[in-house]
């Protein structure tokens, strides 16, 4: 991805430059000495008899660094150091006030009215370089702050467009990650198929999905990659390619038959083969979960095997929540696990239901756990929902719970309601 931002401004040091150092003071002899004493230590030097000349002088050019005598016809020192404050307010010079009164309250005055120094005359140059060296020292460490506050606020707009454009990515992969739930609600002879998949940031690792395997049988599978973001994404989507229902050649979960139709694999045996393949042959930190369940609709029989993922939950048709299961080994955690089968047996009217752990490990707000007990509870309360509408009933009783609509986790889910030979 390339990245259409504006390069930085290089933080370089400030150059030694000569301050432009102005001279406020009504007395020639004085205004003299002063001006003398600073162009003979080589500074640029301006001066003006009064505070209006001065202001003048600074519309035309601002000063780094201003001496001004306190006392002057006209304008004051007061008066100009608060109009020079004024003239600028992305630059700061160094004002001096000159006075001959050392009486108190002579310096919190001036500071009230925005000057950094106060010399009391007679001046000898041993100060008066001292406290202009001063003024110099706090104009570089000035200028070198305000630079690198330039490079802070550059930096932040580049992060703020490279953010905006991460965000764009995310966008679109969300879109192409649901993209792989193809199809929300199926309508099938002897059952129906309802899905969901809901993320907890834009793209997360949850995906169910289902795949014929020859009339009247049909594949389910939900999976949980660890972890959030991009990188799970990405090892879901992979994952998705081995469970696929538009390609049957490439999944494994299928076997060919001579005459070209397909059969389904024992469930156990293709999750070993995912668990080799993760362990060898993909380059990834993850590991995943994962329900692989072979629903024969013509009889109501269910082969499932189980990898870490929550047990499946069993609506009967009168009521009760069963939630059978074997836990299991994560897939891509260790080497030559294995992993067990059962079957469950469905009776028209039954539901099977193949939640991730978003679910059952959704928390309250004092941090409880819904449970299985929690999720067999909600389920009686939803039994008179169906469909697409559970699910969705599901989610708003699991954010009620939550006392939240937004999820530590991805929560997803895969509902199978079987009607038998009608």
């Amino acid at each position: 991805m390339k990245l259409d931002i504006p390069s930085l401004s290089e933080a370089v040091a400030t150059p030694a430059v000569s301050p432009l150092i102005l001279v406020v003071e009504g007395d020639e002899t004085h205004r003299g000495f002063l001006s003398a004493s600073l162009r003979a230590w080589g500074y640029e030097v301006i001066s003006a008899a009064s505070g209006a000349v001065a202001l003048t002088l600074c519309e035309r050019r601002l000063p780094d660094i201003v001496l001004c005598s306190w006392a002057m016809t006209g304008l004051s020192g007061l008066d100009v150091c608060r109009a020079f404050r004024s003239l600028s307010e992305e630059r700061r010079g160094y004002f001096i006030l000159l006075t001959d009164r050392p009486e108190g309250g002579v310096v919190t005055r001036a500071l009230d009215a925005g000057a950094d120094d106060v010399l009391i005359r007679p001046i000898g140059p041993p100060d008066l370089r001292a406290r202009v060296m001063a003024g110099e020292r706090f104009l570089v460490m000035q200028r070198e702050l305000t630079q690198k506050n330039k490079l802070i606020t550059e930096t932040l707009d580049v992060l703020r467009q490279v953010h905006a454009l991460i965000d764009k990515d995310l966008i679109e992969a969300k879109k192409f990650q649901q993209s792989l739930l193809r199809e929300r609600y199926r309508a099938m002879e002897g059952g129906n198929l309802s899905m969901m998949l809901r993320s907890a940031g834009h793209v997360g690792g949850d995906l169910v999905g289902y795949f014929p395997v020859r009339p009247g049988v049909v594949g389910l599978f939900g999976l949980d990659v660890s972890g959030h973001g991009i990188s799970s994404a990405l090892m879901t989507a992979r994952l998705a390619g081995y469970l696929s229902a538009s390609t049957p050649d490439q999944n494994l979960a299928l076997t060919l038959l001579p005459g070209g139709s397909y059969a389904a694999r024992p469930p156990g045996e293709v999750i070993e083969e995912l668990n080799d393949l993760v362990l060898h042959e993909m380059e990834t930190e993850h590991y995943f979960t994962l329900m692989l369940a072979i629903a024969d609709l013509t009889t109501g029989e269910v082969t499932v095997a189980q990898a870490g993922h929550p047990h499946p939950a069993l609506l009967r048709g009168d009521g009760q929540v069963e939630q059978p299961g074997t836990g299991g080994f994560p897939v891509g955690l260790l080497a030559g696990v294995g992993f067990e089968e059962y079957k469950l047996q469905m009776a028209p009217g039954d539901r099977l239901l193949i939640l991730s752990d978003g679910v059952t490990e959704c928390p309250d707000p004092g941090g409880e756990m819904l449970g299985e007990e929690g999720l067999a509870r909600m389920l009686g309360e939803l039994r008179r929902f169906s469909g697409p509408a559970l699910l969705s009933a599901l989610v708003w009783k699991l954010s009620e719970f939550a006392g939240s609509r937004d999820f530590p986790d991805d929560v997803s889910g895969i509902l199978l309601e079987y009607q038998g030979n009608v």
